[in-house]
Parts: C-alpha cells; sequence; structure tokens
C-alpha cells in the first residue's frame, strides 16, 4: 500500500527536523519527504494541513497482563489502546502468570504479538526466576527469543550479589536493565507519606524507600561499568541522585511517567483507588523537581506505566485495592500540557517519546527518515476533549483522570506502513 501525507508539520528530534513538508510511505517503509511530492498513484491521500506528523510514540514500560490475566488485559486489547494513544512499539513487563522468566514465555508473546497486536511489542524478561530475587533467570534464552530487557518491575532484586551477577549478564547479552526502585522494608504503606497521609490516616511510604534503593543500583551499575535504567521515578530526592551521578556516568538513564508530574498526593484525599500507584504519587514540591528533571534533561524517557485493572480489582477499601493506572490512551495528551506551561518545546517532549527510547533500547525506530520504517502518528496540540474512561479501548478503565479536560490528542497512527487507529473526528 502507497500512503501520501500531504502538507503536515514534520517534528523529528533525531533528524532534527520542523518544517512543513509531504511524507510518502511504500510499503512498510518512508520513500521520499519533499514538499510537494504528487499523489500519483498514492492508494490513500491524507491530508495533515495545520496538524503534526512525528514518529511512533515508543513506551518502554507498560502492562499488557497476557498470559495469565486475560481479564485485566490482553495483547490485543492492550496493543490496540498503545495505538489509540499514539505509541506504535511497547515493551510489556514480564510480571504475567507465568511469569516471562524463560523463553517459553517470551515465545508466547512474541508469537502472540505477532497475530493479534496493534502495535508493535517488546517483551521484557524478568530478571530473577519467578521475581523472586534468588536465582537469575534464563536471560540468554529469553534474548534469543525476543526480549530486549530485564526488570522484575514491581520488586527490586534485594540481594546485591545477585543484582551485580545480573548486570554483568546484561552487558554479555546486550539488554538494557530497567530498575523498579523501592525498599520493601520500608515500603509498608499505599500513598506517600506526607501532610496528606497525616489527613487520610492511609499507610505511608516515605521518598527514601524509592532514593536508597536508587543510590544502591547505580553503585552497582557504575561497579560494573554497565547501562542502568530507573524506572518511573517519583520523588525529588530521586532527580537530585540521577542529576549528580549523571555528569561522571554516562550510561545512567531514567524515566518518568505523566501521573507523577500531573497529580499530587492530595488526589488521595478522596480515598479513589484510581490514584493507588507504586511508587505513590508524591508532594507538589516533588512535582515541581520531576518537572525541572524534565526540562533540565536529567528525566530523558516518559513511560506510561499503563497497569490496567478490573473493577474488582479497584472497586474495594484502599488497602485492598491494586496498584496502577490505565495509561496508555492518555499518557501523551497529558504530556502535552508541559509544552504549554513551558516546561519543554514539542521537539523536545517528543525526544522523550521517540529518539530517547529507541537508543535505550537500542530500536531501528523513532524516527522519520527514508528509509525507515513507516512508524507514525499524525496529532493535534490544540483540540480538547473529555477523557471517558467508558470509551477506552483498553479493558482498564482504572485512570484518575476520567472527566478531565484535555488539550491534544493523536489522530492517526500508522505501523509498518499500515494504519492501526484512525480518530473517529479525523477526516483525512
Amino acid at each position: 500500500m502507497t500512503i501520501l501525507v500531504k502538507n503536515g508539520r514534520l517534528i523529528d528530534p533525531k533528524n532534527d527536523r520542523d518544517e512543513q513538508t509531504d511524507i510518502l510511505i511504500e510499503g512498510s517503509t518512508i520513500k521520499k519527504i519533499a514538499a510537494g511530492i504528487s499523489a500519483g498513484s498514492a492508494d490513500e491521500v491524507i491530508d495533515a494541513t495545520g496538524l503534526i506528523v512525528a514518529p511512533g510514540l515508543i513506551d518502554v514500560h507498560a502492562h499488557l497482563r497476557e498470559p495469565g490475566y486475560e481479564w485485566k488485559e490482553t495483547i490485543r486489547t492492550g496493543t490496540a489502546a498503545a495505538a489509540r494513544g499514539g505509541f506504535t512499539s511497547v515493551v510489556c513487563m514480564a510480571n504475567t502468570d507465568p511469569i516471562n522468566d524463560n523463553k517459553s514465555v517470551t515465545e508466547y508473546i512474541m508469537k502472540k504479538a505477532r497475530a493479534e497486536g496493534a502495535v508493535r511489542v517488546f517483551p521484557c524478561g524478568s530478571v530473577t526466576k519467578g521475581l523472586k530475587g534468588e536465582d537469575l533467570s534464563e536471560m540468554g534464552e529469553m534474548r534469543d527469543a525476543g526480549i530486549i530487557a530485564i526488570s522484575d518491575d514491581g520488586k527490586s532484586v534485594r540481594n546485591a550479589r545477585l543484582f551485580t551477577k545480573a548486570m554483568e549478564y546484561s552487558k554479555l547479552f546486550g539488554l538494557a536493565v530497567i530498575c523498579h526502585c523501592e525498599d520493601e522494608t520500608l515500603s509498608q504503606g499505599f500513598v506517600h507519606e506526607g501532610s496528606a497521609s497525616l489527613l487520610s490516616g492511609l499507610d505511608s511510604v516515605p521518598a527514601i524507600a524509592e532514593e536508597i534503593v536508587v543510590q544502591r543500583d547505580i553503585k552497582i551499575a557504575k561497579y560494573v561499568d554497565a547501562p542502568v535504567h530507573i524506572t518511573h521515578i517519583s520523588t525529588a530526592g530521586t532527580v537530585a541522585i540521577i542529576r549528580a551521578d549523571k555528569g561522571a556516568y554516562g550510561k545512567l538513564t531514567c524515566d518518568t511517567c505523566p501521573h507523577y508530574f500531573t497529580l499530587s498526593d492530595e488526589a488521595t484525599l478522596g480515598y479513589d483507588t484510581s490514584t493507588k500507584v507504586n511508587p505513590p504519587l508524591r508532594s507538589r514540591s516533588d512535582m515541581a523537581a520531576i518537572k525541572e528533571g524534565l526540562r533540565d534533561g536529567t528525566i530523558d524517557i516518559i513511560a506510561t506505566d499503563h497497569a490496567p485493572h478490573d473493577v474488582n480489582s479497584k472497586d474495594v477499601e484502599f488497602n485492598l485495592a491494586s496498584f496502577g493506572i490505565s495509561g496508555l490512551e492518555t499518557a501523551f495528551s497529558l504530556s502535552l500540557a508541559l509544552v504549554r506551561e513551558g516546561v519543554l518545546n514539542l521537539k523536545e517532549l517528543l525526544r522523550k517519546f521517540t529518539e530517547n527510547p529507541a537508543r535505550l533500547l537500542n530500536l531501528p525506530y523513532g524516527e522519520i527518515a527514508p528509509g525507515k520504517p513507516a512508524d507514525l502518528i499524525i496529532f493535534t496540540d490544540q483540540t480538547e476533549w473529555t477523557v471517558d474512561r467508558n470509551t477506552f479501548l483498553s479493558k482498564g478503565q482504572n485512570t484518575p483522570f476520567h472527566g478531565f479536560k484535555m488539550k491534544g490528542k493523536n489522530l492517526l497512527t500508522i505501523v509498518d506502513g499500515n494504519i492501526v487507529y484512525r480518530d473517529a473526528d479525523f477526516k483525512s
């Protein structure tokens, strides 16, 4: 199929492009980028006048729940949600059932994604067998089967000697190490330790529960001389630690999620379980520090930590509810607020969703250039809309943003030259 995208504003951070132009797609590849390309024999011409064309977004941290938790999400529904949100590549975490700690589970995910996925799916294998922190998983076999990273997300690897060995193997196999940093002996609560927790009476989690493990994991990475990626950072202290270490250690990267720069712990005062996440929503000063970390480049990537749940997992008392937000369909629109606030410009924001994730994972995506895979999105930064969880393509309707007024949304998603999502209001 040949697709011609006409008159869009192309913003491609990797190739430093910001211009109005046309893009010709032939089959799965970008064929040509130039102004005034003739429609010729194109199968479809898409008028992107007044809209922005960008590389497909890459999510380095999502939970697709399959295998084992298909009532919460499936690869089919999760990738449909990703396509709607503007993501063309998604890394799915290992905490499935069975755990993705061996090649059989990896192969199952890869096969399922090829058959049913709307976007590209890249499995993340576990660091340890069963996420138990006792024995290393079969990293080499999983790498051969298709994983591109390892993580015990949801848990930190408490055994420092074992984690050091995992880091050594990650270098050997060329796998990114994605670190969930949490001291479980300190993290016995459900909300951030602060004034809001005093008012709500909910058991709380201090900021240092995250920060001391961040320090440990960075030190181990330095000792091994291995790349390390700290995921879903949430505190001012973590931002400061990473900022201080980045200058001296160039193999350190990190990400945060939209809820950490959009909501504070005050959102938990209504006991709405959709605000229960791990790490928890932090204070207003932590939010400000996260924004500053995004602005000055300390934080490289914005991820979703998409964690869909069924109603029964959330419609219970706060202390019993599952952690997590269904985030794929709202993440990019929430992040566009950073541009309106002057924290980032559009190119800087897109870099945190495209070029930087591709570099972390060594993926040949995250750019629009002749000869490159035709993964791209068309979006508006002007259209206003209201979040309605009842219209989510994800099975997970657990969002604290239901009813939020948004400005900016994805309108069209193309993966490998195929249109996989088109907004109902977008007439090309």
